[in-house]
């Protein structure tokens, strides 16, 4: 019996320690602002970059999906065939 009572111990004093809290998540960074520079520049220029995976160029007359991705870089590209925003969603 007293075997048992010096077994459960650790466990009892563990129920009775503070939880320690987990650090949030941050989700993955799109380096929208790594590519500011090419708001206002027409749309060719995008045919020379590298882009992070899963980035998308969205013309100004394209469907796109409502699903919200802080990771995913969107290029959109204006009326005018120019670069008009640069942002994630």
């Amino acid at each position: 019996m007293r075997l048992i009572a010096l077994l459960s111990l650790p466990l009892a004093l563990a129920a009775c320690m503070p939880e320690e809290p987990a650090a949030p998540a941050e989700p993955p960074a799109c380096q929208a602002a790594s590519f500011q520079g090419l708001v206002g520049q027409p749309k060719a220029v995008l045919g020379q970059m590298l882009f992070p995976a899963g980035t998308r160029i969205i013309g100004a007359h394209d469907p796109v999906t409502a699903d919200f991705n802080p990771a995913r870089l969107n290029v959109e590209i204006g009326h005018n065939d120019r670069i008009a925003k640069v942002a994630c969603y």
